[in-house]
């Protein structure tokens, strides 16, 4: 039997010159301990997905994490938990902190009580995110004919998973922890396709049906009873800038939909405009100005009134 070559796949001073320059961090691209003595660490994604599908069995148990629930058992669950999770979400919520305070020289160290009270106020905030869900389930349901029962709407809709998401960062984009509303919101967005901000506004039975493709922008506001299908931007126009020549953040760039608002696949509706309560955009219709409530937009009345007689070509 012939003997397995033990010799090194490459030599040892050719890997170690790669090391060397993948270890740099003049990129940005690595990341070590702070070298003026801070902490340094970074949030962990897989610690924030254990957190989301956490906070996921409690929004909708006996749905998601154990399903062998009972009405004697329920409470126990709900409560151990919330425990669990919400001890997680504190190191979490700690470690964005520090991280972002250390990249501003200077700055004072976070205080341990502005992480409790973040942690408080986002409990307190749970019940309404489970309000808002039971809206957004039975949206989905009554819109979508395919939906045998509720139910299928929670287990398998994309839609609801991004929006449960969405509804989770909101809250904690509300209380201004950095970096973790957008992991959590990317997490939904790798998995269906949505790739919502968690700073977007969204009221009451919100649906998204189909829903690969839809993308919604931080500064979007959404109203009660909205839908949305596939492909659907609710984007933002190219960027002012500033008199150094960079974008100017901060400002509201995207746009306001009102009640009641349907938006078919495709439809790209950009900047601070507004969509009128009660308008029906459809599909393909490429909108950068305001529209009446109770406007019906079509792609022919968007060509016929931005191209006639070659006017804007």
């Amino acid at each position: 039997m012939k003997s397995q070559d033990s010799s090194p796949v490459i030599d040892p001073a050719s890997l170690e010159s790669v090391v060397d320059r993948l270890c740099s961090t003049s990129d940005h691209l690595a990341h070590t301990k702070a070298s003026n003595g801070g902490d340094h660490k970074l949030p962990s994604r897989d610690a924030v997905v254990e957190v989301v599908e956490g906070l996921r069995a409690v929004l909708f148990p006996g749905y998601f994490g154990t399903s062998e629930l009972t009405a004697e058992s329920l409470r126990f669950h709900v409560g151990a938990t919330l425990d669990r999770v919400l001890r997680t979400l504190r190191e979490q919520v700690e470690r964005c902190l520090s991280f972002v305070n250390e990249q501003n020289p200077g700055s004072d160290p976070v205080p341990e009580e502005q992480t409790g009270e973040i942690i408080k106020a986002f409990l307190a905030s749970l019940p309404e995110v489970r309000r808002l869900l039971a809206t957004d389930v039975k949206a989905a349901y009554e819109g979508d004919p395919a939906a045998t029962s509720p139910d299928e709407a929670i287990f398998c809709y994309p839609g609801i998973q991004a929006i449960a998401n969405l509804r989770i960062a909101h809250e904690l984009y509300r209380l201004n922890v950095p970096l973790l509303p957008r992991m959590i919101t990317e997490h939904a967005h790798s998995i269906t396709g949505i790739d919502i901000h968690p700073g977007a506004a969204i009221g009451e039975e919100f649906c998204i049906d189909h829903g690969t493709g839809v993308v919604i922008g931080e500064t979007c506001v959404i109203g009660n009873r909205v839908r949305l299908y596939q492909g659907v931007t609710l984007g933002a126009k190219s960027f002012p800038l500033d008199a150094d020549g960079n974008p100017i953040k901060g400002i509201p760039r995207h746009p306001i939909v009102e009640d009641d608002v349907i938006i078919y696949s495709g439809a790209t509706i950009l900047g601070r405009v507004t969509i009128g309560r009660g308008s029906s955009i459809g599909g393909n219709v490429w909108l950068t100005h305001s529209v009446p409530p109770g406007a019906r937009i079509t792609q022919a009345m968007v060509l016929h009134e931005q191209f006639h007689a070659g006017a804007g070509i």
